[in-house]
C-alpha cells in the first residue's frame, strides 16, 4: 500500500511554528480548558473501547441512530481513516451492507470523491482502491448529482463529500445531498458526508447519516466547537460499516480519548448552545471582515459556510505557492496555496481565530500584495504579546 504525502500538513510543518499568525487553519479559536471540568478520574482506557454507551446513544439520537450505530474515534481524521478501511476491499467484507443485493460492507473496491477537499478524503482511498474524482467548478463550486452518477460504477463502494466544503466553504444544499444519497442507494454503495464543519452554519441541515441506511456521518469537536485539542470524533451510520470500524480501531488508538470523552460530554450537553453561539458569531464577524478585504483587493470567492475560503490569487504572483510563500517569509502570516487542493490559482484563508488576530493578519497580508512594508499594523512582538498564533 502507497499513501501520498500530506501536502497541506507538510506545508504547515515547514512554516507554522516559527510565523507570527496563521491564516490558513480552517477552524474556529481554541476554547480555554478553564471553562471545563478537566477530572475524569482514573486514566484508565475508556471502556467499552467504542465509547461510553449511554453517551454514544445520545450521539446516536441527533442522528436517528442508535448507540450501535456510532463510534467514538481520535477526531474526524481517525473517523474517516477507519471508515475507509471498512468500505473499501474486499478484505473487509461482513454481513449487513446495503440494501439492494446484500453484498456487504467493503465489497468494493471504488470510491467516487467530490473534490476539491481535504486531502485525507482522497488519498486515504487511493490507498485501498480506486478513486474517481468529481471536481466542483468555480465560482459556485456547485455539487452535481448527474457527474457523481456518472462516475459511479457496479464496484462502488462509497461516494465521499465534505459538507460544508473544505477549501472552498460552499454548503451544498440538502436537495443536491439527497440526489447524490439516491445515487449511493442505486449503486448498493455508502455515502459518506465529513460534516466538521455542519453545526457553523445559522442552519444546519440534516446529517447524511440520519438519510436512511446507506448513510455515514463523520465529524469532531474540532471545528465548529473549538476543541482541537480533545481529538475526539465520531462515525454514525449503519451498524455493520460501525462495527467493522470498530474491529480496525482495535489496531489503532484502541480508545478514544479518556480526557476527550469526559469533555465532550461537557461540550456536547448544557453548554452546547452556548458555545456553538458563540462560534457562529465569531464566524460571521470574520467573514464580513474578510470579504471586505477581498473586495478592496479585486480578489475573489464564494461567500462561505464555515471558517474558511477559497480565494483568487491576486495580480503580481506566478501562482498561490509564489503568492503564500512571499506572504509567510516577508510578514510571518501563513496562508494555504491552492494547488494542494488542486487549484494553484486560489490560496485557502481561515479567518476563524480571534478577530483582532484576523485584521492584523490581513493588514501584513495587503502589505504583501502591495509591496509596501510600511503599511500601519501592530509589530510582530506587539501581536506576541495580545496572545497571536
Amino acid at each position: 500500500m502507497r499513501i501520498d504525502p500530506f501536502g497541506l500538513e507538510r506545508w504547515f510543518a515547514e512554516y507554522e511554528h516559527e510565523a507570527d499568525i496563521m491564516l490558513a487553519e480552517s477552524g474556529i479559536r481554541s476554547l480555554d480548558a478553564s471553562r471545563f471540568d478537566l477530572d475524569p478520574g482514573r486514566l484508565d482506557y475508556v471502556i467499552p473501547t467504542n465509547g461510553d454507551p449511554e453517551f454514544r446513544a445520545s450521539v446516536g439520537d441527533r442522528y436517528g441512530r442508535s448507540a450501535d450505530e456510532v463510534l467514538f474515534t481520535c477526531g474526524t481524521q481517525e473517523a474517516n481513516f477507519l471508515a475507509f478501511l471498512s468500505l473499501l476491499g474486499d478484505g473487509g467484507a461482513v454481513e449487513g451492507g446495503g440494501e439492494s443485493d446484500g453484498r456487504g460492507v467493503g465489497s468494493g473496491a471504488h470510491a467516487v470523491v467530490v473534490t476539491p477537499t481535504y486531502q485525507a478524503l482522497h488519498a486515504v482511498p487511493e490507498a485501498f482502491g480506486d478513486v474517481t474524482r468529481v471536481e466542483l467548478e468555480p465560482p459556485e463550486w456547485e455539487l452535481d448529482p448527474d457527474a457523481i452518477a456518472d462516475a459511479a460504477r457496479d464496484d462502488t463502494a462509497v461516494i465521499v463529500v465534505n459538507n460544508p466544503n473544505n477549501p472552498t466553504g460552499r454548503y451544498h444544499d440538502e436537495a443536491a445531498m439527497r440526489a447524490v444519497y439516491d445515487v449511493a442507494v442505486e449503486h448498493d454503495a455508502y455515502l459518506l458526508c465529513d460534516e466538521v464543519y455542519r453545526l457553523l452554519a445559522d442552519a444546519p441541515q440534516p446529517p447524511v447519516a440520519s438519510f436512511g441506511s446507506h448513510g455515514v456521518s463523520t465529524t469532531s469537536l474540532t471545528k465548529a466547537y473549538g476543541l482541537a485539542g480533545l481529538r475526539f470524533g465520531w462515525i454514525a451510520g449503519p451498524e455493520a460499516v460501525v462495527e467493522r470500524a470498530w474491529r480496525w480501531k482495535d489496531y489503532t488508538t484502541i480508545s478514544p480519548s479518556l480526557f476527550g470523552q469526559h469533555v465532550a460530554k461537557q461540550a456536547l450537553g448544557r453548554r452546547e448552545p452556548r458555545i456553538l453561539e458563540e462560534n457562529r458569531e465569531l464566524a460571521a464577524t470574520n467573514r464580513a471582515i474578510v470579504a471586505d478585504w477581498i473586495d478592496r483587493h479585486g480578489l475573489d470567492w464564494h461567500d462561505p459556510v464555515g471558517v474558511n475560503g477559497f480565494v483568487s490569487v491576486p495580480d503580481g504572483f506566478d501562482d498561490a505557492e509564489s503568492f503564500c510563500r512571499t506572504v509567510v517569509e516577508t510578514e510571518s502570516v501563513v496562508l494555504a496555496p491552492g494547488g494542494l487542493f488542486g487549484f494553484p490559482d486560489r490560496f485557502r484563508i481561515g479567518f476563524g481565530l480571534p478577530t483582532g488576530e484576523l485584521e492584523e493578519g490581513l493588514r501584513r497580508v495587503s502589505r504583501a500584495i502591495e509591496g509596501d512594508g510600511e503599511a500601519e499594523g501592530a509589530s510582530a512582538s506587539e501581536v506576541d504579546a495580545e496572545g497571536g498564533a
